[in-house]
């Protein structure tokens, strides 16, 4: 049985589940939380110098972002600000909570991203090629994993979730109109006395919604990052399997190349459901901070927008005016 196929073992889930930093009772999820809040710190920080208007000096080139990662971090910034948020959430809320849905977004996407880069089975080869024997039942790991692949990761970004949307309905609705949210709307409620019979059922609902929301934001993110990293660490262990069962080398090689084109294949669309799902985590909080709020202020945001001039949207340019016809300024 070769050791560096195998790896960290024939079990697929042994290379996806959290577990502690060798040594130590710290997890890996807990490391991978920090080295990818920082990472996101940095990339949006080095973005952003990159994305400021530039000195005089340098002309028009001053309004050009420098660089790769600004003009995608900009036009992506841009992109879910304008066609995402602004339409559920309306223009004032979107600039009030974009600050937060965007660091979701980036820092999900950032841990999504980390976990497709097998990093525990890299240190698995490197115990193996310097021998290194830790005591048993332990890991020999010191980082990688996909900290979004624990529910305690998950849970706890959904807790933020909650708590923003909460707070957002009671400073939006006030405690009477969070109440009144919660039992079906002002007009039921002040409605005909014989629909009150319905109100404690509809209070049963919603109340029980307010923490199936952020609990299905988990368990959905949690579940596709598990699910993926699953499917993809059994592909790459069928050459391994191949040759724990006592395949000659051409079955095992022909099974390792057909399963390495799939697991190719296959970390494609992992990275697209990396995007995939730190978008849709963020796009329903902001569904369900709009849930929480005056709907018909946000009618009217919605309209302002649609109705906008579409020279006033990027770059800051004014739409050109018409000058009517006997004005002395119009042309001959």
């Amino acid at each position: 049985m070769n050791p560096l196929l195998l790896a960290s073992g024939l079990d697929p889930l042994h290379h996806v589940v959290d577990k502690p930093v060798y040594g130590t009772a710290i997890n890996l999820s807990v490391v991978m939380l920090v080295v990818g809040g920082l990472v996101t710190m940095w990339m949006l920080w080095l973005a952003s110098r990159r994305i400021a208007t530039g000195p005089a000096s340098e002309g028009n080139e001053r309004y050009v972002s420098k660089g790769r990662l600004a003009q995608l971090v900009e036009v992506t910034i841009v992109y879910l600000r304008d066609e995402m948020l602004t339409p559920v959430l309306g223009a004032e809320r979107t600039r009030r909570y974009l600050p937060f849905l965007l660091t979701q977004f980036f820092f999900i996407l950032v841990l999504n991203v980390f976990g497709l880069i097998p990093m525990m089975d890299m240190q698995t080869i490197v115990k193996h090629l310097i021998g290194a024997q830790p005591p048993p039942g332990e890991d020999w790991v010191f980082f990688g994993g996909t900290a979004t692949a624990s529910l305690s990761v998950t849970g706890a970004l959904a807790i933020f979730s909650f708590i923003v949307i909460q707070a957002h309905g009671f400073k939006e609705l006030g405690v009477k109109g969070w109440l009144e949210h919660l039992c079906g709307g002002h007009d039921l409620v002040a409605g005909p006395k014989a629909l009150w019979l319905i109100v404690p059922l509809i209070f049963v609902v919603e109340f029980m919604g307010l923490f199936i929301k952020p609990a299905a934001l988990a368990i959905r993110l949690f579940a596709n990052m598990v699910g993926g990293h699953t499917l993809l660490a059994t592909l790459l262990l069928f050459g391994a399997m191949a040759l724990n069962a006592g395949m000659g080398m051409v079955g095992v090689g022909s099974i390792s190349v057909a399963a390495v084109i799939f697991a190719v294949l296959i970390s494609f669309l992992e990275i697209f459901v990396a995007l995939l799902q730190a978008f849709i985590f963020m796009f329903l909080t902001a569904v369900f901070i709009s849930t929480m709020s005056h709907h018909d202020e946000e009618h009217e945001g919605h309209e302002e927008h649609a109705h906008a001039p579409q020279g006033a949207a990027g770059h800051g340019h004014a739409a050109p005016q018409a000058v009517p016809a006997h004005s002395p300024e119009a042309p001959a």
